[in-house]
């Protein structure tokens, strides 16, 4: 088996750390002797011990002379775990196999450096492409601190979130909402409009796939119209309403009494919550990540602001004719000024089609700290 082949079982392991790891990267780790694997490894939740660690852990004496094979630049500095560099260094690793330099500037090269200085062998660069889309929150978040942001929209094949009466269950199927489930469980909080919670009652926990964890709910919310009673704010995980300083301050205390969190941001052009603060108050708070699930006027107020990464689009077979539209005006006249989506990919989900692209942000294809 080449290094290749190796470098594929790291990065499978690597995404068993799958809406665990926030702030860190998924990281998986491989120790191979003689032909053989010695040793696996992952990291599996924030604070706890990094891949290469629970590696050598595996195979124990049998870690000395092998070769490790890890997805990203292993780490040299003390976090809240000691680095991963003196562990290799003291386990007697004799050759260092990683896909992508870390970007993190406390790592970045440092570590493949230190190594080499302790006269163990690194190649870098195996299926580098892999690694940085398996980590693209990361790459991206350790770069610029702000938020790596996915933009969520089910709907009919002509472009209808919901029917004209306001109807949207379901637009799509059980598959495609288990999946949605799924991408809720990889980040680190969601976003919706006061409109969705209004008109859906939406509860935007994890419930379809195996619960990990509850993602922050966040509701875009200027005049602080969310009914104290909503789902968002009286079930499941925490919760935080954007608001403006236009909003009523004895609503906006009632809900800091429920513990709510209220962040109190500067309005857009429209009179809303200017969705890029928002954005870069969650990165300045260590979000890393964003979901934006509803409705029609949040994903346009997020195209138009040039904040989204990545497009995620179930489409339904379905035809309404009329009724809610996914986007609005995004103030475009011209065929050539249409946002041009990158990387497409499709695939079916039950009955429904997945379309998944990126919006070509070159920091959103770049990783905090481990």
């Amino acid at each position: 088996m080449d290094d290749v082949e190796y470098m594929r079982q790291a990065l499978e392991l690597a995404r068993m750390g799958y809406g665990r790891t926030s702030p860190n990267p998924m990281v998986g780790a491989l120790l191979v002797k003689d032909g053989k694997v010695v040793g696996r490894g992952y990291h599996r939740k924030a604070g706890e011990p990094h891949a290469e660690v629970d590696s050598l852990r595996y195979a124990g004496e049998l870690s000395r002379g092998a070769t490790l094979y890890v997805n990203l630049e292993p780490c040299c500095f003390q976090g809240k775990t000691p680095p991963c560099t003196r562990a290799l260094i003291d386990a007697g690793i004799s050759l260092v196999v990683y896909a992508v330099e870390d970007p993190n500037p406390r790592v970045s090269g440092k570590g493949a450096e230190i190594l080499k200085r302790a006269g163990t062998e690194v190649r870098g660069g195996v299926l580098a492409d892999e690694a940085r889309k398996l980590n693209e929150v990361y790459f991206k978040y350790i770069r610029t601190h702000i938020p790596f942001i996915l933009l969520k929209v089910a709907s009919t094949l002509d472009g209808r979130i919901a029917a004209s009466d306001g109807s949207s269950r379901w637009v799509s199927s059980e598959e495609s909402r288990s999946h949605c489930h799924w991408l809720r469980n990889g980040v680190d909080a969601v976003m919706v409009g006061v409109e969705t919670v209004i008109r859906d009652d939406p509860q935007l926990t994890v419930r379809l796939v195996e619960r990990v964890k509850d993602p922050k709910r966040m509701v875009l919310d200027s005049r602080l119209r969310t009914p104290l009673e909503a789902k968002v704010l009286t079930k499941g995980g925490d919760s935080i309403v954007v608001t403006t300083r236009r909003a009523n301050p004895d609503k906006r205390r009632t809900l800091e009494e429920k513990g709510i969190e209220v962040w109190v941001m500067e309005e857009d052009d429209n009179g809303t919550v200017d969705i890029r603060e928002v954005v870069r108050e969650a990165g300045k708070r260590g979000i890393t990540s964003i979901m934006i699930e509803g409705g029609n006027r949040v994903y346009t107020s997020a195209l138009r602001a040039d904040v989204v990464d990545k497009v995620i689009l179930f489409l339904s077979p379905k035809i309404l004719g009329e009724g809610i539209p996914s986007f609005s005006s995004l103030g475009i006249g011209k065929m050539e000024g249409a946002l041009n989506l990158k990387e497409v990919a499709v695939q079916k989900v039950g009955e429904d089609l997945m379309v998944e692209a990126y919006l070509g942000h070159p920091d959103s294809q770049i990783p905090s700290e481990r």
